[in-house]
């Protein structure tokens, strides 16, 4: 892995055990899927993001693609399969948009905010590699 990835996987394992609290992004106190990789972000050094909130509708088609808009704004895309320190994108309903998201820790690992569990690092299953809508990278980041 390079430093970056190391990084990005400490500061993950960091957040597990936060509960999930939606919209939220701080450790130990709360996070959703979005607000973890917005805190390891800033906790890498990272500029603080504005990212609009989302309601009880986005899991709806009209809601459009606003998780990988702001993953193309943000990250480096990758092509090719997740490596630890990745940001895996994924698709919880067939045919619809990218509407979770999480890091991977490891080969078939990753860490991620979930309902009623908080942020868990889980199995990289087939089930969740079947949903990948995308798989991102943070640029490099200066410590602040």
């Amino acid at each position: 892995m390079s430093g970056m990835a190391d990084q990005v996987v400490a500061e993950a394992r960091r957040w597990i055990g936060t509960p999930y609290r939606h919209q939220a992004a701080t450790r130990g106190a709360g996070a959703d899927c979005l607000g973890l990789v917005r805190g390891i972000w800033q906790a890498l050094g990272g500029e603080a993001v504005a990212v609009p909130a989302y309601g009880p509708d986005w899991r709806d088609l009209g809601a459009g693609t606003a998780l990988e808009d702001g993953a193309l704004r943000y990250l480096a895309r990758v092509n090719g399969a997740a490596h630890p320190g990745d940001v895996v994108l994924l698709a919880l309903l067939r045919h619809r948009p990218a509407r979770h998201c999480g890091v991977m820790v490891e080969a078939g690992r990753f860490v991620h905010a979930q309902e009623h569990l908080g942020v868990v690092e889980v199995a990289f299953d087939e089930n969740w590699q079947k949903r990948v809508a995308g798989v991102f990278r943070f640029p490099e980041a200066k410590p602040g």
